[in-house]
């Protein structure tokens, strides 16, 4: 999908690898965009290419064939120190880092644009001061890297791309390596910088729910490897997400906007309950012990408390598990 304010596209792109002499594609006929201010979500099942696609996105590896621009001009022509100059990447592995500060690993950001010996001058030092203080790890500023936390280490990394000042940054799997809380708070922070700062941020990701949360685009790539492009509505609206994962049994739910087992289904049910947060629990509960949910089902359960369940046929439910045996 291309648009007129797009900073980075590229031109019927094909990436994969070599095989000896033998060139193996995983990815073709490519025509993507970026766009500043926005949060672009990458996702496909493992081994579908997305770091692939990613290496060949940033010229860490030259793509099959097809073009790549950046404000017009192709990235293949450019030096390195030019092409780090627009593009900044966190990539997945785990650095190490562990003897440089935050602050000295934050100030590697700047070696594109500064002279041969890498000095940083009193304007370098306020930019890495304030790439530090956008990615939230400021009070970690004087630490070692081999004391942060995998979340921390990961801001350390994200001030570094920031401190480049580059308009685009491309993240491999940053969340890989997080908790719960901070992968929620990644993609927040990265969400924040594409909105605050006008960066086009290209994440790959496998944390889908929060992915459709925050990413205004998706690119997605299917199990016949095609990649289904678009806002993130318009994507989900599709049905691109249900071509993802070659597992007959893994479906999306657009309702919860993350996956689930598809579980063998005993019977159905019309459920009736007006506290959204109870009713979701109660869809979960139910699908668990093979009840789905069904609007033309002859039975219809209401739900007032989780302790608190009724039929239509008269029955009380006293455990979850009870209303199976109504389909016996």
């Amino acid at each position: 999908m291309k648009t007129e304010d797009a900073i980075y596209t590229t031109h019927d792109l094909a990436v994969g690898y070599r095989n000896g002499k033998t060139a193996v594609t995983l990815l073709h006929g490519l025509n993507l965009s970026l766009e500043k201010g926005k949060l672009v979500a990458l996702l496909g099942q493992n081994g579908a290419g997305k770091s692939t696609l990613l290496r060949a996105l940033t010229c860490d590896e030259r793509p099959l064939s097809g073009t790549i621009e950046v404000n017009g001009r192709n990235l293949a022509d450019m030096s390195q120190k030019d092409r780090s100059r627009l593009i900044g990447l966190v990539s997945t592995e785990r650095i190490q880092a562990g003897a440089l500060t935050v602050t000295e690993l934050v100030g590697l950001g700047r070696q594109p644009h500064t002279g041969f010996l890498g000095r940083l001058d009193d304007e370098d030092h306020e930019i890495v001061r304030q790439a530090m203080e956008d990615a939230g790890i400021i009070g970690k500023a004087g630490e070692y890297m081999s004391s942060l936390s995998d979340g921390e280490r990961q801001k350390a990394m994200i001030a570094k791309a920031l401190a480049q000042q580059t308009p685009i940054i491309v993240l491999d799997e940053p969340t890989a390596f997080l908790d719960v809380a901070s992968r929620i708070e990644c993609m927040r922070l990265l969400h924040k910088l594409a909105r605050e700062q006008s960066k086009a941020v290209l994440l790959s990701s496998h944390d889908i729910s929060q992915s459709l949360l925050l990413a205004d685009e998706l690119w997605v790539i299917t199990r016949e490897r095609n990649l289904i492009t678009g806002t993130t509505e318009q994507v989900v609206m599709s049905g691109a997400m249900n071509k993802v994962f070659d597992n007959a049994s893994i479906v999306f739910n657009s309702n919860l906007c993350d996956y689930e087992a598809q579980l063998p289904v005993v019977g159905s049910v019309k459920l009736s309950c007006n506290d959204l947060r109870l009713r979701r629990c109660m869809v979960n509960a139910l699908l668990r012990n093979g009840v789905a949910i069904n609007e033309d089902s002859h039975i219809t359960l209401r739900v007032n408390d989780i302790d608190d369940i009724t039929t239509s046929t008269g029955h009380i439910i006293h455990n979850i598990k009870d209303i199976a045996t109504l389909f016996q």
